[in-house]
């Protein structure tokens, strides 16, 4: 029998939470192997009527608590804030914008087993934007690459884990949309059991609040960042890579090709040494990862 807290951070979502809360309650209510649950919606410091959905909401399902915040802090720092508050040792986050299945959240308990984290894995393409499925797949690719882990989702909104997992980790999950990205990379990284398990996804109610181009960018930063935290050699060894092999190019050319005279310049030894330091670097920042 499973104890369960849920958290659904929220953020100007008046006309989704009240079906979110609804679904959720139900579905934990009805399953036999949840002995007890709690959801805690966390209201970001909206500016809607979100906050008077949710109690409206709560009537009647005394498992149901509001956590309201006096202003916008980011998406990541109001999960935080709700596991903090989190009563059980198995804890799940679901958005509030009523794009995942709500009702699904026990099967994906079940599915949990041994493992340190069940993600919920949407479909391919689905409800996301047309716009924002390239960079979705790119950012994807990469994480899945720097990770040495095949990740069918990388960000997705709908996930259980064990408290012990982000007690692990809860230094370095950030405040904003990258919350989900780094928890994933950084379970996998530490070569942790992660289990991932299809979902429907649902185009969203409302608006969203992801800024494409701003948030793509961070993405990227944030694998770059988290990946250098646990693998550094898988960036720092390519990188060095690089200029050590611009420097063979630029001092060949101009050894090789030269309109007077052969002339390896200080620009081409500069890179060599560039390189020949970073990959030392990387070399050094992986025994100190490997160690820690």
């Amino acid at each position: 029998m499973a104890n369960l807290s849920v958290v659904v951070p929220v953020y100007n979502e008046e006309q989704a939470i009240g079906g979110v809360i609804a679904e959720l309650h139900e579905a934990l209510a009805a399953a036999g192997d949840i002995e007890a649950f709690e959801i805690l919606v966390v209201d970001d410091g909206s500016t809607d009527g979100t906050a008077a959905a949710v109690r409206a909401a709560a009537e009647g399902r005394p498992a149901v608590r509001l956590l309201a915040r006096d202003r916008n802090r980011g998406y990541g720092s109001a999960i935080k804030h709700g596991l903090r508050h989190a009563a059980h040792e198995l804890l799940a986050i679901v958005d509030g914008d009523g794009s995942y299945p709500a009702a699904k959240l026990p099967e994906l308990v079940r599915a949990l087993g041994d493992a340190a984290m069940l993600v919920g894995v949407r479909p391919r393409g689905g409800a996301v934007p047309l716009l924002r499925r390239p960079a979705k797949w790119l950012l994807t690719r990469l994480a899945s690459y720097l990770a040495d882990e095949r990740i069918p989702d990388l960000n997705s909104g709908m996930r259980v884990f064990r408290r012990g997992v982000y007690a692990r980790y809860v230094n370095l999950l950030p405040r904003r949309f990258s919350f989900t990205t780094t928890l994933t990379l950084a379970v996998l990284c530490d070569d942790l059991p992660v289990a991932f398990a299809p979902i429907e996804y649902r185009r969203r109610v409302g608006r969203s609040k992801i800024r494409p181009v701003r948030d793509t960018l961070g993405f990227l930063l944030l694998i770059a960042r988290t990946i250098t935290h646990f693998r550094p050699l898988k960036v720092l060894g390519p990188l060095a890579a690089a200029v050590f092999l611009a420097g063979v190019v630029k001092g060949a050319w101009n050894l090789l090709a030269p309109e007077d005279k052969p002339n390896l310049k200080t620009s081409d030894l500069l890179l060599l040494v560039a390189g020949v330091q970073l990959f030392a670097l990387a070399m050094l920042a992986d025994l100190v990862a490997k160690r820690r």
